[in-house]
């Protein structure tokens, strides 16, 4: 396979296609679109989000140090793209874009986007002023999910919501499935599984033919082999 090689850039793909919402006291509450967000931690919950200090949003999260990652899916998209590429300086976006701000649980200013299936509350603990983005650690204070994608046993079934992400310029709906977590070891214990049995199998048959003489013509005549007592075989 033949490679160009080209100078460093940022070719992470795909990428969660977020909409973080933030609001600030006497303010219209804002929406932007994030694709630099990310998973830092499980205990306690932690995410981050990345964002350029000239934006709109920045100052908002800056000072109130709170905002909300909502998920994003293919009804979303075309308002996703929208909170992308206009300012919160110029535009209501909620507005412009029909959605509607819902009171967070656990947060004062920023709100959800209820037309997300997930909603995740977040409060910052460190900015980390890195360069051309400034990325804001935050500690996951709660998440909603939406009712409708729960499935008879209570489980959420977050696949069946029409997630989407950013692939090089593009928006893209989750495929079809090709594997699960822990898929691949499985396959590796399901077949070590079947071939233990199959070796416990063969060997099962073994110990029954040398004990029963079946298929190999031994232990049919065992005194003398078959040959008069007493007398010695001749020659052939």
């Amino acid at each position: 396979m033949k490679k160009q090689h080209w100078r460093a850039g940022n070719m992470l793909y795909p990428l969660p296609a977020v909409m973080v919402s933030c609001a600030r006291d006497g303010e219209k509450p804002n929406i932007i679109t994030a694709a630099w967000v990310g998973t830092i931690c499980s205990d306690p919950a932690m995410v981050s989000v990345s964002i350029r200090p000239e934006r709109y949003s920045y100052d908002m999260i800056r000072e109130t140090g709170e905002f909300v990652i909502n998920l994003t899916t293919k009804k979303l998209a075309w308002a996703a793209d929208y909170c992308g590429v206009r300012s919160g300086r110029d535009v209501d976006k909620f507005k412009e874009t029909g959605l509607t701000p819902g009171r967070a649980q656990y947060l004062k200013l920023a709100p959800v986007i209820e037309e997300s299936p997930v909603n995740i509350e977040c409060r910052v603990t460190e900015i980390k002023e890195l360069g051309s983005h400034h990325m804001f650690l935050a500690e996951v204070l709660g998440v909603s999910v939406d009712e409708e994608y729960l499935n008879e046993k209570g489980r959420f079934e977050l696949n069946q919501t029409g997630l989407i992400a950013y692939s090089h310029g593009t928006y893209m709906a989750l495929g079809e499935p090709c594997g699960s977590f822990g898929w691949s070891v499985k396959r590796k214990k399901k077949d070590e599984k079947e071939r233990s049995a199959d070796r416990n199998a063969r060997s099962g048959k073994e110990h029954h033919r040398r004990h029963t003489g079946e298929g190999s013509g031994k232990g049919l005549h065992r005194r003398g082999s078959g040959h008069t007592k007493g007398r010695r075989p001749s020659a052939q």
